[in-house]
């Protein structure tokens, strides 16, 4: 005989299972570094001279710091100025 603990237990599983069904979470996702993409203070790691570390960047697109991002969107990323994220350091928007 089933009872309500029982029942809320199968409840609970079921809505668990179906909900880890969804889309891969982003940290499951093939990432890449993509240059000339974050806002300033916004980049990651090791961006380059002029950086430090993550959060460092002092210019808006700087094209020597990187942010990661999903694999193969990089280059497909406008920013101002009809450019566009690169997969390379940049020499453009440095700081002086």
């Amino acid at each position: 005989m089933i009872n309500s603990k029982t029942t809320a237990a199968i409840v609970a599983g079921a809505l668990a299972a179906a909900v880890g069904a969804g889309p891969a979470p982003v940290q499951a996702q093939e990432m890449e570094k993509c240059f000339g993409v974050s806002l300033k203070g916004q980049n990651d790691c090791a961006a380059g001279p002029g950086t430090t570390c993550a959060g460092t960047s002092t210019v808006d697109y700087q094209g020597n710091a990187w942010k990661l991002v999903p694999k193969g969107t990089c280059t497909t990323m406008a920013v101002p100025g009809e450019r566009h994220g690169s997969l390379e350091p940049l020499d453009r928007d440095l700081p002086s």
